[in-house]
């Protein structure tokens, strides 16, 4: 079962790692990804916002309708700073959420530990994107990537014995001998013992566009 502290502890796992990169160009390509760095830890911290918004609203057919974005100017000190502040904001809304509560995300209905676990994978993979391109290393523990693997993935296939690899591997970040990449791949945020639909139909997006001036 994944936590609130498994994110705190991704998240802290993620700032050590990239701490000795705050002085670089977060300009550069994230790994092998067509993000820049910036803009991957950008994207961290707004999947995490708006997750956080989903459980608070307990939103049943569609993301609540608002924009998280960090400020334009800031430094790669201040773009690591929101990724660490907006993963902790969700593991504090997923330690206030009720197991019982459930909310929309496009590839089923999540559950407050399917929310968090999503959370640690965004941060651990997104992570290994950005420690590629920034050259730090990041090693999180086995025994997380093992329960992000049982809770988030039991549908796909086990390769490696090393859990970080498994994922690694499972999200395009790493080969393994042998054993061609997933051509695509999707977690679960449903809980294990409910029914899962991988493509929840969502609400459509009402748009009133404003009056001329």
């Amino acid at each position: 079962m994944t936590a609130a502290e498994d994110l705190e502890s991704a998240v802290g796992c993620l700032v050590d790692a990239l701490k000795p990169a705050v002085d670089a160009d977060w300009s550069v390509r994230a790994g092998t990804i067509e993000w820049s760095c910036r803009e991957t830890a950008e994207h961290i911290g707004q999947a995490h916002l708006h997750w956080a918004s989903q459980l608070a609203v307990q939103a049943p057919t569609k993301y609540v309708r608002w924009s998280a974005r960090a400020q334009e100017l800031a430094p790669p000190a201040g773009m690591l700073e929101f990724v660490e502040a907006a993963g902790r904001i969700l593991a504090l809304v997923v330690r206030a959420s009720p197991a019982e509560v459930r909310a929309f995300h496009p590839w089923g209905i999540g559950d407050p530990a399917g929310f968090a676990g999503m959370a640690c994978v965004e941060v651990l993979v997104h992570g290994q994107d950005l420690a590629s391109g920034l050259g730090c290393e990041l090693e999180p523990p086995a025994e997380l990537c093992e329960r992000l693997l049982a809770r988030l993935f039991p549908h796909e296939p086990r390769v490696a014995d090393d859990p970080w690899l498994n994922l690694r591997w499972l999200t395009g970040r790493a080969t393994v001998a042998g054993t061609p990449s997933p051509a695509s791949w999707r977690w679960r945020p449903t809980p294990l013992d409910e029914p899962w639909d991988p493509a929840p139909v969502a609400a459509p997006m009402q748009f009133t566009p404003l009056p001329p001036d």
